[in-house]
């Protein structure tokens, strides 16, 4: 029988992380750490940038290491750093080029000192990142995403009693059944102390197990996927608003069981030949609020009132089922563990891509008082460390950088599914193209995975975008008629017209070294044929090497690139939660009122979730070929559309 459920707790890790760091070069940080300058302790530590992270999840071992060249022209791309020693000098294939006090460093590709492998280095750079941090990220989309059966302990005698190391469990002779109790659980008492004990239900025995008002449930998630204001579902259900949050995290706990029956079980069932990832980023506003008890004199001191915190949504392009949507932001860290980690690890010396936590940009460590070769002042480090403890004044948890949760939300997506083949679309956000080019770099130095960049003109008006529409339609079937040809599928005539243009124009251009001959990006978009009602015209790059495709396959592929289903969810988002909804213009029109902003990201992650389940399995819509179908069906997850008592009773 399926045991009650619970959500996993913060000391609960869902991976097992391996420490990089033996206790030996721990203690060796210790020693240095008094002996040399901060440039010069850092200095002496960069090469860790470059050592792998184990974890073990799902009973599986895993290896990530993601400080590499992120250009697919570039011969290193995805190759991790080797030092050659037989050549002079000893070069390595990545040098750390610091760009000025202040400043990010960079990993920057150095010339091939043996030309083993095919291809040209083009002095790309890309940015460091710690993947030790990653791991912890990817850590806490697991635990905040996971449930535990709930382990109760029995006491099934009295104190005095000659029986009781007994349990129903190893000696049924030794008990009575005395029925069955509310909830529907098995009732044992002792023969020989007669104390009765209930056992804990089953989820097929009770759904109501310490829940009031159960009757609500259908009710209350309908008001939070119908963009209700809480004080507004509190009057109207008649419950407090601790009541609300309970039963928010009720909901949320039911969707991820109903989420590991229909969405993980099925994807581990499932292979799939070709699958079309579209990932976007939302940015919403965090109402920035002070703690209970942080106001009154000292309240001149005070943070920004609102900061702008990224939801990271991913969803296939053609079904539109969303895989993943997270908010970026860890609302479980505490500042103590900051502190533990950066005296344990000496940290604040470190440069951010070698620390614990760098995820957390300017937070990623705990201000220590000046050592004796540092070049900070006492007085530099008494203001750091105001500002950082001022933070503990307000919201828990802190800003996660949206970089890490992108990573880390396409790990979990390449776990979750079995595809041969992989096709990218996204916005030019650093982060997004970053992101992709590290976790799939194997895949697309086999040309299995390719990178399609969506750029559309977000300065048109929708009566500008549906002009487009209307015009260029027109334009395509005027220049089919010019040819003499006799279809009139809009589809068709898009193919055609791109494998036009690309007889001609590339996503690549040539470049000719020593009377060799290289490919690198040109960086020159090609218009999609098709405009849109929502974007008209729009163009379209490609990231990765195409040159190993004919003209038909390429056009194939660009007339599928399409950011639709990301912005649909997005949408709903925007539309359905009152909790992420977008700030009001104030009564005087001069600026912004975010009195429905959210304060609270663990609520907004629960809603998030809420919404995916209900979009994915509950929402039908019309698709190109008339059928009207949930994401899910169309994916083929499930067989019907689910409603929303199947996914509260998990029917």
């Amino acid at each position: 029988m399926v045991s009650l459920k619970r959500l996993a707790e913060k000391n609960e890790n869902a991976i097992s992380i391996a420490p990089p760091l033996t206790s030996e070069e721990i203690s060796e940080r210790k020693k240095m750490y008094q002996e040399l300058e901060p440039k010069k302790f850092s200095r002496r530590y960069n090469e860790f940038l470059y050592r792998p992270v184990t974890f073990t999840m799902n009973g599986e071992s895993h290896e990530i290491q993601y400080n590499f060249c992120t250009n697919p022209y570039c011969k290193w791309h995805g190759l991790f750093q080797e030092k050659f020693e037989n050549i002079k000098s000893k070069p390595s294939r990545y040098r750390l080029s610091s760009r000025g006090e202040g400043r990010t460093n960079r990993i920057v590709c150095n010339d091939d000192p043996i030309g083993v492998i095919k291809g040209m280095t083009w002095g790309c750079s890309s940015t460091p990142v710690s993947n030790w941090s990653i791991a912890e990220e990817i850590n806490r989309l697991v635990r905040i995403n996971s449930v535990k059966d709930i382990e109760p302990y029995y006491e099934f005698h009295k104190e005095d009693c000659s029986q009781i190391n007994l349990t129903p469990f190893c000696d049924l002779k030794s008990f009575y059944k005395q029925g069955k109790s509310k909830t529907g659980a098995q009732v044992w008492q002792c023969k020989t102390c007669k104390k009765k004990t209930n056992m804990l239900p089953t989820r097929k025995q009770s759904t109501t197990y310490q829940q009031k008002r159960n009757d609500i449930l259908p009710s209350f998630t309908r008001d939070i996927l119908n963009r209700t204001p809480v004080t507004r579902t509190c009057e109207k259900l008649q419950i407090g608003v601790s009541t609300y949050y309970h039963k928010l995290e009720w909901v949320y706990r039911r969707c991820l069981e109903f989420l590991e029956r229909h969405e993980t079980q099925k994807f581990a069932q499932m292979t799939f030949k070709e699958m079309w990832l579209n990932t976007d980023k939302m940015i919403y506003s965090l109402n920035n609020v002070r703690k209970k008890g942080q106001g009154g004199k000292e309240y001149d001191e005070i943070e920004e009132s609102q900061f702008p915190t990224h939801i990271v949504v991913t969803a296939d392009v053609h079904s539109l089922y969303v895989l993943r949507s997270d908010v970026a932001y860890d609302w479980d860290v505490d500042l103590e563990d900051i502190r533990t980690d950066t005296t344990t690890f000496k940290e604040d010396h470190l440069s951010d891509f070698c620390r614990k936590n760098a995820r957390f940009r300017d937070k990623s460590y705990y201000p220590q008082p000046p050592s004796e070769k540092d070049t900070q002042t006492d007085y530099e480090y008494r203001k750091s460390l105001v500002q950082f403890e001022r933070r503990g004044r307000y919201v828990e948890g802190l800003h996660v950088n949206s970089t890490y949760t992108t990573i880390a939300h396409l790990f979990l997506i390449k776990e979750l599914v079995k595809a041969s083949q992989w096709r990218f679309v996204t916005d030019k956000d650093h982060s997004l193209l970053t992101a992709y080019s590290r976790v799939f770099s194997r895949e697309i130095r086999l040309s299995d995975a390719h990178h399609f960049i969506c750029l559309v003109d977000r300065s048109k008006t929708l009566k500008q975008c549906f002009k487009e529409y209307k015009e260029g339609r027109a334009d395509l079937y005027r220049w089919a008629a010019s040819l003499l040809l006799d279809t009139r599928s809009i589809w068709q005539l898009g193919l055609l017209k791109l494998q036009s243009v690309l007889e001609y124009k590339k996503f690549s251009e040539e470049v000719v070294i020593n009377n060799e001959t290289y490919l690198k990006w040109a960086e020159e978009p090609i218009e999609h044929p098709i405009p849109t009602k929502d974007k008209g015209f729009f163009d379209v790059d490609c990231k990765t090497n195409l040159s190993s495709m004919e003209p038909e396959q390429i056009a194939h592929l660009i007339l599928n690139v399409s950011d639709f289903s990301s912005n649909a969810f997005i949408q709903q988002i925007r539309r359905r939660l009152s909790i992420l909804e977008r700030p009001l213009v104030t009564a005087r029109g001069d600026g912004k009122s975010y009195i429905y902003a959210n304060f609270n990201p663990k609520y907004a992650q629960y809603s998030l979730t809420i919404l995916r389940t209900f979009y994915n399995f509950c929402e039908v819509s019309k698709g190109l070929d008339g059928q009207k179908l949930t994401p899910a069906q169309r994916l083929g997850l499930v067989d019907k559309v689910y409603s929303i008592e199947d996914i509260l009773y998990l029917r």
